[in-house]
């Protein structure tokens, strides 16, 4: 190790000599540069501070910091950085290049219009059975979010409508009230624990990504929000739809166990949310 004796040493007198300090020291392999080469170590005004151990010390802290540092740049993003200003979706592979996400549109053929959508205007239709009703424009809707990472979403309710308990695998979700009074909540993996409010216009509530949450319509008018969800296509997983209704169906035995229902709720289940 190479210490600069301007930069680990104090200034002392020119009659306070430490010349077996140095010896000391230097037998721990520590190799002094002195900043005045007309000086011999017998005559050099300077002490040493810091101690080996302490060096030492610094050394294994600097090591930690690094590996912290190569972990970090190790992670993976949600959704991949772009690499260019922008990468407009297109479905003809043989006129466009791949980078993640979709196939990219030539940038000489990208126009406004790439980057355009219209009709979050319109309601969407809850005459159904949860009452209420999701208008998602990602990636598949507006070509020009390819690689941004970012979507947006509609989500209208009918009087006491529900939009029922569902994980976006791919992306955080940051919900607005516009209108009405929504009461929201998300579920912690193991043990399980739930967050809930009541959202009145102009709140605002996080739901982390992947873990599963809802928003249940309180008031008995209609009501309406906005979201804003971390991925171009975070994915949706209905958690009732999913083990109920899939295709081809789980093994009833798999569902009474873990459950804990009796066969023939099971099977009522089953045809209830099956896909028409």
């Amino acid at each position: 190790m190479v210490l600069e004796a301007y930069s680990m040493l104090e200034l002392l007198d020119e009659t306070q000599l430490v010349p077996d300090k140095f010896s000391k020291d230097l037998s721990r392999n520590i190799t002094v540069i002195f900043p005045y080469p007309s000086l011999n170590q017998d005559c050099i005004p300077y002490k040493i501070e810091t101690a080996f151990s302490n060096m030492m010390k610094g050394v294994s802290l600097f090591v930690t910091v690094a590996i912290l540092a190569l972990a970090s740049s190790l992670a993976s993003a949600y959704d991949p950085s772009p690499l260019q200003d922008f990468c407009v979706a297109i479905n003809d592979i043989k006129s466009g290049v791949f980078v993640n996400g979709k196939f990219c549109k030539d940038p000489a053929m990208v126009s406004a219009n790439d980057f355009f959508f219209s009709g979050l205007n319109i309601p969407g239709n809850t005459e159904n059975k949860v009452g209420s009703n999701v208008t998602l424009v990602n990636v598949d809707k507006l070509a020009g979010l390819n690689t941004l990472g970012i979507s947006l979403a509609r989500l209208d309710f009918a009087p006491y409508g529900l939009n029922p308990p569902h994980t976006h695998p791919r992306g955080t979700e940051l919900l607005v009230v516009i209108e009405g009074t929504l009461l929201v909540g998300f579920v912690t993996s193991n043990p399980n624990k739930l967050f809930t409010k009541v959202l009145n216009k102009g709140d605002v509530f996080v739901f982390p990504i992947g873990l599963i949450h809802f928003q249940f319509n309180i008031g008995k008018t209609a009501a309406l929000a906005f979201a804003g969800l971390s991925s171009q296509n975070p994915g949706v997983i209905t958690i009732a739809n999913a083990v109920f209704g899939s295709v081809p169906p789980i093994n009833p035995d798999v569902l009474i166990k873990a459950f804990q229902l009796d066969k023939n709720v099971v099977e009522y289940l089953q045809k209830a949310f099956a896909p028409n």
